[in-house]
């Protein structure tokens, strides 16, 4: 099963429809990028690029697949390239192309490839934006290369959302876990000294690592308020833990103190999140 059937099949599933909604994957195209525009996914990556590329005019989006994120960024003014090495009108180039038409978008180019095949020239970009696909890359430097050589000098290179594993046991534990790999099986992630480094050796400079828990960027679908609500939880459940062996003295800073110290515990591990999703900004050199 390739990526456009596995769309189409999750799509009949009643038990996966929060996943369509969260991933943006209706079969109505409009209803996807309208409901991107008001994620706060969006919100904070417009932040981003207003602080790291606030004279931008121009953004190449690698991997843009059924256009939500091209479409809005062409909606607010940029000149967008979208890259999508898929053909099909359901995830693929042949979407972007349906949207463009039905938003009479002049702003927005679309070209069917893969990341490390664009043909560019070199320093053309403002922006290179990536969401979601430099974990699927079947040559990780081969793509951050293509990517950054077709950027301006000091041009922004901004990948979100990609996922990250430690070790073989970690990655092994993302692939069981993932909802749609056991369809199609094309799911991956990479260590993030891997990423760093393809990014470094590519002539980048990396400037912000955005952790899962740094940005709501990373851990949508979950809130702000879910996340403090989860930390909030955690922490009474192991004070809980710690009243169960030693009574009331718990309640003695001093104590927790020394108890976290000791445990290890960290409310909101993210080593908890199977391929937890890091962002990467970086400026080329």
């Amino acid at each position: 099963m390739n990526w456009e059937e596995t769309i189409i099949a999750i799509r009949k599933r009643e038990d996966l429809q929060a996943l369509v909604h969260q991933s943006y994957i209706h079969e109505d195209l409009e209803l996807n990028v309208r409901n991107f525009a008001v994620s706060e996914e969006f919100k904070a990556t417009l932040n981003l690029l207003k602080h790291y590329a606030p004279e931008a005019t121009s953004i190449l989006d690698v991997g843009s697949g059924n256009g939500i994120t091209a479409i809005n960024f062409a909606l607010k003014g940029y000149q967008v390239t979208a890259v999508e090495p898929d053909e099909s009108d359901t995830v693929g180039a042949g979407a972007i192309n349906i949207l463009k038409a039905k938003y009479k978008l002049d702003n927005i180019e679309v070209h069917q490839s893969l990341a490390e095949e664009i043909k560019f020239e070199d320093n053309t970009f403002d922006v290179v934006y990536i969401r979601q696909a430099m974990h699927h890359a079947k040559d990780l430097n081969a793509f951050i290369k293509e990517c950054v050589r077709v950027l301006k000098p000091k041009g922004l290179l901004l990948s979100i959302r990609d996922h990250v594993i430690f070790n073989h046991q970690d990655k092994t534990w993302f692939l069981d876990s993932h909802p749609l790999h056991q369809f199609y099986g094309g799911e991956n992630a990479f260590t993030p000294r891997a990423y760093k480094t393809a990014i470094e050796l590519a002539g980048a400079t990396v400037v912000k690592e955005l952790k899962y828990y740094d940005s709501i960027i990373n851990y949508f679908p979950l809130s702000e308020a879910d996340c403090q609500a989860k930390k909030a939880m955690e922490i009474e459940q192991q004070q809980q833990r710690l009243k169960n062996k030693i009574g009331i003295l718990y309640k003695l800073p001093f104590v927790w103190y020394f108890y976290t110290l000791i445990s290890g515990f960290t409310p909101l591990d993210e080593k908890k999140i199977p391929g937890r999703m890091y962002s990467y900004i970086a400026l080329k050199t």
